[in-house]
């Protein structure tokens, strides 16, 4: 058995690609990001590298700089811990036709290599029980007041900040709504009026409200990663909103 050298933590979330209710997948709970700095310093500093952080950050950024231009004339680049080559996306009606940009593209694809895979069995991994794939509103900033977790401004931009609530999937239920406390009347957002779409925050016009209180919703199909969730989950802020 290969002597453990590394641990990774991961989370078990629901498996949307099959219909048994009991079937998980797991998901590396990622430590902080760290950049190509950080890793100078890091391999300084342990000792697997000699030198200075900054020149070897030099050498390094020089390296894939070169590796870019080179996939860029279309080199297949191999370093042993992953591969690199360009590949073009698009269908091509004729075997005249030239590359049409917009019609066509380019993008490069990463590859697992040799040498990373010779890691694996190095690697032990913790199980750290279910993760979090419910969606959650944080903030709600009406952009033309100001106000924040107050009051908004129908037919103007609000800003909304939270974490899972970009807005997809296919079911009826998705979208944003905002709910009438007096009549339990729901207004949903157009879809056109959606400007930013992350994630962790949302921007769009605020429906045509009448005066009164509401609770806003985002129900979403979104999961953190793919695939998608089977049933949309709603995230409902916790505060009123005022429409005055």
């Amino acid at each position: 058995m290969a002597d453990i050298l590394h641990r990774i933590k991961a989370k078990l979330y629901p498996n949307e690609l099959t219909e048994d209710p009991d079937d998980y997948t797991a998901r590396v709970s990622a430590e902080r990001s760290i950049d190509i700095s950080g890793i100078c310093r890091s391999a300084t500093g342990r000792g697997g590298a000699s030198g200075k952080p900054d020149d070897m950050e030099q050498h390094v950024r020089a390296f894939f700089k070169e590796m870019a231009y080179l996939a860029c004339d279309g080199f297949s680049v191999n370093t042993g811990y992953f591969s690199l080559d360009t590949q073009i996306k698009g269908v091509f009606n004729s075997p005249a036709e030239k590359f049409i940009p917009g019609k066509h593209s380019i993008y490069f694809r990463l590859h697992q290599g040799d040498l990373m895979r010779q890691l694996i069995p190095g690697i032990e991994v913790e199980i750290e029980g279910l993760g979090d794939v419910q969606p959650v509103i944080s903030q709600v900033t009406d952009v033309k007041s100001g106000a924040v977790n107050s009051t908004i401004t129908p037919g103007k931009l609000l800003r909304v900040k939270g974490d899972k609530i970009k807005v997809a999937g296919d079911n009826p239920a998705v979208g944003i709504w905002f709910t009438d406390e007096a009549t339990d009347r729901r207004t949903r957002v157009e879809i056109d009026e959606l400007g930013t779409n992350n994630p962790s925050e949302l921007l769009f016009n605020a429906p045509a409200l009448a005066a009164g209180t509401y609770y806003l919703e985002v129900a979403t199909q979104y999961s953190g990663g793919a695939p998608m969730l089977r049933e949309p989950r709603t995230a409902r802020f916790g505060k009123p909103l005022r429409v005055e």
